[in-house]
């Protein structure tokens, strides 16, 4: 499976490195066909957070840089399931832009569209499936689940012990007393 992932992630990842590439370097050329998707997100979003800018050629650049930058993780297997999430992310604004089939009047343009909106969306579940993708190990939400139960598990063994002893402690010194009364009680007139 190693192996298999090996060769997969960078295949995965090509298109987002090529197209982010040229979203960053030329995101101009991006831009008529963004505008669906940025106009909106410049004039409602972007002004309620620092995080966004305003201008649309940057956020056809800032998407691309995301593009590239997850792209290259995701091919180098670093950071794997982050770098699939960002890519998936940046993808939903990318397709809902570009590939607009529902709009289209011509047939034969618009079945082209739908392929490449189609595509897009087989894309988005590769990547969702890479995002999830645990290698093969227990998941971080599996295993805090187990470890809560083998630590709940420890304190309630040792709290067990813990009375266990008491009660044994509690009943050697009720020995003791009663056998200290016993005594006193011999040599009472």
């Amino acid at each position: 499976m190693a192996v298999l992932r090996r060769f997969a992630r960078p295949l995965l990842a090509s298109m987002f490195i090529s197209g982010g590439y040229d979203a960053v370097r030329e995101p101009a050329a991006l831009v008529p066909a963004s505008l669906p998707v940025t106009d909106p997100v410049a004039s409602t979003v972007a002004p309620r957070t620092s995080l966004l800018p305003e201008n649309p050629e940057d956020l056809v650049r800032l998407n691309g840089a995301v593009q590239l930058g997850a792209g290259v993780l995701l091919a180098l297997g670093r950071l794997p399931r982050p770098a699939a999430l960002a890519l998936a992310v940046t993808l939903v604004p990318t397709t809902l832009a570009a590939h607009r089939f529902w709009e289209v009047e011509d047939k034969e343009e618009r079945a082209v569209q739908r392929t490449h909106f189609l595509k897009n969306v087989s894309l988005l579940g590769g990547l969702l499936i890479a995002a999830a993708d645990t290698h093969g190990k227990p998941s971080l939400a599996y295993r805090t689940r187990r470890g809560t139960r083998h630590a709940s598990d420890a304190v309630s063994q040792q709290a067990h012990a813990v009375v266990d002893r008491a009660g044994d402690v509690v009943g050697s010194a009720a020995d003791g007393v009663s056998g200290a009364v016993g005594s006193v009680r011999k040599h009472l007139p």
